[in-house]
């Protein structure tokens, strides 16, 4: 059967290994199985959002407010734009696709850092655009400039921070980019783990309502997958002029968000208390995980997400040192696909923490 040529170069995503694949094939009682690998909320979702799911359970025979009323007002406000700026899909990867078929067909070009958010390219191929990335893995903004100017782009992505290694660039040196990119550009500014970017660093904010009023060529997009505990829900928002609003929306298949979903995501967006613990929590941990890996030696990359990028050098091979961590009930990412010998794990619970760096010490000592 013939198919559509550009999904010859396609790549599949790998999301992480969910607890079932390590209770099934390595025995390892699930109650024992420690899942760092997905950059999920380690300590849940907020009661206050459970309570009211519970509640209208029963509701789920309905389907949902297709205009999505309720959660793009609570949205607008907590950005202070009007609905009108506002588009909900199903994760904040929905409306990245939609980015890039609005944009892009055969021979388009996007603009990305060389390891960043595997989707970016993946959406473009789907497209059959060319893929143009920078030579530092990390956001080099001297590169993107460079090829910008060598190349052009429909389509430029910019992760802050950055997934899956966690560095995140200033804001201002951000704007002065911008500055230099023609208005035809769509420049999508990825804010999925922005919440914790700006808790720990002030010059790392991106303002959604100040972006978009400086460069009517931007859109920022959000999630409630990470800080606010709803990767199950599975939803995401973007914040642009609407121009660009109302264009996405002809991508959109009706009804793309449940019933419930919509009810977690406001209800969500009420308890900023319980999201501003889980955060202060986070970085709290990370610090034990910087103290680890200064105390081994290896190189880390400095976070502003949930989450921690260890590189092994030329002392271990991260797919070995994931794999036996794997079979011993603790799931990170290995970064190989990525090119990098390096693992990403997310920040858990203080007692979850501990027992990965006992485990990491027992898989490191037996690969010696």
């Amino acid at each position: 059967m013939q198919f559509n040529q550009v999904l010859e170069n396609v790549t599949t995503y790998e999301a992480g290994k969910p607890i079932e694949l390590v209770v099934r094939e390595y025995g390892v009682n699930p109650n024992d199985v420690i899942k760092l690998a997905s950059n999920e909320n380690p300590y849940g979702t907020s009661p206050k959002v459970v309570e009211k799911i519970q509640e209208l359970a029963k509701n789920m025979f309905v389907y949902p407010d297709d205009s999505m009323y309720e959660l793009k007002e609570a949205l607008a406000k907590k950005f202070d734009v009007t609905n009108k700026h506002v588009i909900i899909g199903s994760g904040s990867d929905q409306i990245l696709e939609y980015c890039v078929h609005a944009k892009c067909e055969k021979d388009s070009k996007i603009l990305m850092a060389k390891t960043t958010f595997a989707m970016y390219e993946i959406y473009g191929k789907q497209t059959g655009a060319k893929i143009i990335k920078t030579e530092d893995d990390q956001h080099n903004l001297e590169q993107f400039s460079k090829l910008y100017k060598e190349h052009g782009a429909d389509v430029i992505f910019l992760c802050l921070p950055n997934n899956p290694l966690g560095e995140c660039l200033d804001k201002d040196d951000v704007y002065a980019f911008l500055e230099t990119v023609d208005k035809e550009t769509l420049v999508v500014v990825d804010g999925a783990y922005q919440e914790y970017a700006s808790f720990k660093d002030e010059k790392k904010r991106i303002v959604a309502k100040d972006l978009i009023s400086n460069f009517p060529n931007a859109i920022y997009l959000g999630t409630f997958s990470k800080a606010y505990a709803l990767g199950g829900m599975r939803v995401g928002y973007g914040i642009a002029q609407p121009e660009i609003i109302n264009t996405l929306y002809k991508l959109r298949a009706p009804f793309n968000i449940t019933t419930l979903t919509l009810a977690a995501a406001i209800e969500a967006l009420k308890d900023e208390e319980f999201v501003n613990i889980c955060i202060a929590k986070n970085f709290e941990e990370m610090e034990r995980y910087e103290e680890y890996a200064q105390k081994r030696g290896f190189e880390y990359i400095p976070s502003y997400t949930n989450f921690i990028t260890i590189k092994f050098g030329d002392k271990f091979v991260s797919k070995t040192v994931a794999q036996k961590l794997l079979e011993k009930g603790v799931i990170v990412r290995d970064l190989t696909g990525y090119g990098q010998n390096a693992i990403r794990i997310t920040i858990g619970r203080n007692e979850q923490n501990t027992k990965v760096f006992e485990q990491l010490d027992e898989v490191l000592e037996n690969l010696k």
